[in-house]
């Protein structure tokens, strides 16, 4: 090294005898390692500029889209004692199918003739309520003639009336008549009386003159009864066309009096009528609930009531039934924060429990066992633990959903959003921020907010 001497030592030579000097370079595998672990930077350099796509987790169920193909619990509108059970649980009944028999434990109800006699009652009060109705019809026509009658009596009083008042002016002139002939016969008699004491008529004139006078005088007197007497007609005329319409009016208001305890009585009946009525729509009603029929077709899951002869209250439920063909949907639940971010027909990734999955998040595209859906149902407002849920529907352009999946199974599920750097991720993820998006979600009635 100092090249003191004239030899010069071989490197490989000197490396050969010289075994420390060969302790001073780096083993073959640590320059391997080396190369290995420069080679995974770069490439996890790399991998850092990799797109990413940034989604939403969530837990939650199978269940269905519409309430009507959720389970569902039979109740029982009435109260009654079970005498028999028509299925078992697992087995599949159609709509109207009867799933059990109750029998009455109202004693009300315990009549088996009940339906009968009711009937025979609301046909008895329709025959009354017929009688009733003729008796108020015929009451009515006996206003009319009474009416009518009236007018004639009246017309016929009026007439005698009248005829009484020209029969008082005839008699009247005629008393006047005689009370001027009175008058004549009068100053002849007195003249004739001066004459006879003159001597100027004889006695049998003179006779003849009071003869007369007497005559007149009684033809004025009868003639004055006359026209007392057609006074008094008139006045009778008078009281007769009055005592007739007061005795009309009389039956007349007897007749309307008796027309409207009538309607009274009808009205009263007509109600009774619609109470039995009610009350034998009810009873048939209630026979018919005796029987708890499956409301659509599906399954019985659970029989909630056992056994023959066990009591039941009104409203309780005996056995929940789950729909033949539900349309599956997925429930998941979501933080609060996370809400916003999401809209209606967002893609999602489900993983079922029981469907082995290998799942990245961030590369859906080479997830296995997963299977796609749309965001269909954002609640307005949260739910147990202060989420919210949303429904998820399949998304019919993919991998259809599993036909073996059970409502009630438990489903992972990531909402996908926007793509973004891995780096990006990392970063909003150790830092807390939310993920982006390139524009404000929709108010989810499909349309963006404004």
């Amino acid at each position: 090294m100092l090249k003191i001497s004239q030899e010069t030592i071989q490197d490989q030579e000197l490396e050969h005898k010289l075994k420390a000097l060969q302790t001073l370079h780096p083993p073959k595998s640590a320059k391997t390692l080396a190369r290995v672990l420069v080679g995974m930077g770069v490439f996890l350099f790399i991998c850092l500029f990799l797109p990413w796509q940034q989604n939403i987790q969530g837990t939650g169920t199978v269940t269905a889209l519409t309430p009507q193909d959720r389970p569902q619990t039979v109740q029982t509108a009435i109260a009654g004692r079970i005498i028999s059970w028509n299925v078992q649980e697992g087995q599949f009944v159609k709509a109207k199918d009867t799933i059990l028999t109750l029998s009455e434990i109202k004693d009300e109800y315990f009549d088996p003739q009940l339906l009968t006699r009711l009937s025979e009652q609301v046909q008895a009060k329709e025959e009354v309520i017929a009688a009733n109705r003729n008796k108020v019809t015929a009451l009515a026509q006996n206003i009319v003639a009474l009416g009518e009658g009236l007018q004639l009596k009246l017309q016929q009083a009026q007439n005698k009336l009248r005829q009484a008042r020209y029969k008082l002016v005839m008699d009247s002139t005629d008393y006047e008549a005689e009370k001027i002939n009175f008058q004549i016969a009068n100053r002849q008699f007195t003249g004739g009386e001066n004459m006879y004491r003159n001597g100027l008529v004889s006695l049998v004139e003179y006779e003849k003159r009071k003869l007369k006078l007497q005559e007149t005088n009684a033809k004025l007197v009868s003639m004055e009864n006359k026209v007392l007497a057609a006074k008094a007609e008139v006045i009778n005329a008078r009281i007769e066309l009055n005592s007739i319409a007061a005795e009309y009016a009389k039956e007349i208001a007897k007749a309307n009096s008796d027309r409207s305890s009538a309607l009274s009585y009808l009205s009263d009946a007509e109600g009774e009528l619609s109470k039995l009525r009610n009350k034998l729509s009810s009873v048939e009603v209630r026979v018919q609930q005796r029987a708890i029929l499956a409301p659509q077709d599906g399954y019985v899951v659970r029989a909630l009531k056992a056994g023959i002869g066990e009591t039941i209250k009104e409203g309780e439920a005996v056995v929940t039934v789950q729909p033949a063909t539900p349309q599956k949907a997925v429930e998941l639940y979501i933080n609060a924060m996370d809400v916003p971010l999401i809209s209606k027909g967002r893609h999602v990734r489900l993983e079922f429990d029981g469907w082995p999955a290998l799942q990245f998040s961030g590369w859906p595209s080479v997830s296995v066992g997963t299977f796609a859906g749309r965001v269909a149902v954002i609640d307005y407002v949260n739910s147990k633990a202060g989420k919210y849920r949303i429904l998820v529907t399949p998304d019919h352009n993919q991998e259809p959903w599993p036909e073996q999946l059970r409502l009630g199974s438990g489903v992972y599920g990531w909402t996908m959003l926007n793509d973004v750097p891995i780096w990006y991720e990392i970063w909003r993820q150790l830092n807390g921020f939310p993920p982006s998006l390139n524009e404000e979600p929709s108010d989810g009635e499909g349309g963006p907010k404004k």
